[in-house]
């Protein structure tokens, strides 16, 4: 699966999330999610990301967020190692 792919499968999860969603009204989608997709990339490669700074969410929010993406990387069938590396770089 390709960092768009995780993207597009982890915004759309967020998005259908009653919680999360309000914070989405408004944002430029397809800007976030090239946003998104560099974050998870640099993650992939090792590198820190900010995916969700500015957004005003709680560490309870950012844990939800990063729990998602932690499925769609998990469902994608990456090395646990990988995964962990990714949340922990792209979801604080």
């Amino acid at each position: 699966m390709t960092p768009e792919e995780i993207v597009h499968r982890w915004l759309r999860l967020v998005t259908a999330d009653a919680e999360l969603s309000p914070y989405l009204v408004g944002v430029d989608r397809v800007r976030l999610a090239a946003h998104l997709t560099a974050s998870v990339t640099a993650a992939l490669a090792g590198e820190p990301a900010d995916a969700w700074g500015g957004l005003g969410l709680s560490e309870e929010q950012y844990r939800r967020i990063g729990d998602y993406l932690v499925g769609v990387c998990w469902a994608a069938d990456l090395p646990d190692g990988l995964i962990v590396q990714v949340h922990r770089a792209v979801a604080r």
